[in-house]
């Protein structure tokens, strides 16, 4: 995909211990500017190689300089920071709806779960089919399901409407998994509430520190003693769905 960049860097002490739906903080030039680190997803890890993979679209001027970085080259990362994804228990069957580039972090968990055994389908959207990242691979126990908004490839329309009719044929979820656009989540929250359904979605936003210090990456959750906010970089960026405050 034009634009859209794979991008592994050695990192033992990272690829040893990061879990499915945490962040690394990249430095993304040597001088002051930019002056913010950008964070991105966990794509793909190999422990035994001591690697870990970003997937990114360029879409400023941080990304670009990052797009330039070639092999040999040096990268200043933290990580890995944030709180990841929730294991489900074995046998259970779970889906995972990813929208666009939703699909970087999801990608990682869907393996993890893979390899304990349990299996699900993958929702995966995009506004056409050049834009479905990933899409030929297979992975066991999963059944890959495909949406875009202009008919292209699989299903017409958003990831969510694919999601949604599902349920409506009569298929389960134990759990639910998502990663995309803020919208898309939000219209997936609804139905979701509406299916009685549990599970948790990874939020995207801005970030300075990345370690919960600055507060610039708030987001409003609610709970039983009403709402407040939470540091998307400390406290998610995977959060429960019941727990965002949707607006």
């Amino acid at each position: 995909m034009p634009g859209v960049y794979r991008l592994a860097f050695t990192a033992p002490e990272i690829a040893r211990t990061v879990q499915p739906g945490q962040f690394v903080h990249l430095r993304v030039g040597s001088t002051h500017d930019p002056l913010l680190r950008r964070p991105f997803g966990v794509h793909d890890v190999d422990r035994e190689c001591g690697t870990v993979s970003i997937l990114f679209q360029v879409v400023g001027r941080g990304t670009a300089i990052l797009a330039e970085v070639r092999p040999g080259g040096v990268l200043d990362v933290l990580g890995p920071l944030g709180r990841g994804f929730t294991l489900p228990a074995p046998a259970l069957p779970v889906a995972l709806v990813a929208g666009g580039l939703g699909i970087a972090p999801l990608a990682f968990l869907l393996r993890r779960l893979a390899a304990a055994g349990i299996k699900g389908s993958l929702f995966q959207g995009a506004r056409t089919a050049g834009l479905l990242l990933g899409a030929e691979e297979t992975v066991p126990g999963f059944k890959r399901r495909l949406a875009t908004d202009d008919g292209t490839a699989g299903h017409r329309g958003s990831v969510v409407d694919l999601f949604t009719a599902s349920l409506v044929a009569g298929y389960r979820y134990a759990y639910v998994y998502a990663a995309g656009p803020y919208p898309m989540l939000r219209a997936l929250a609804t139905r979701m509430r509406e299916y009685r359904l549990e599970g948790e979605v990874s939020l995207e936003e801005r970030m300075a520190c990345g370690l919960g210090a600055c507060l610039c990456c708030s987001t409003g959750v609610q709970s039983d003693s009403g709402t407040g906010y939470a540091r998307v970089c400390a406290d998610g960026p995977v959060f429960p769905v019941r727990e965002v405050a949707w607006s």
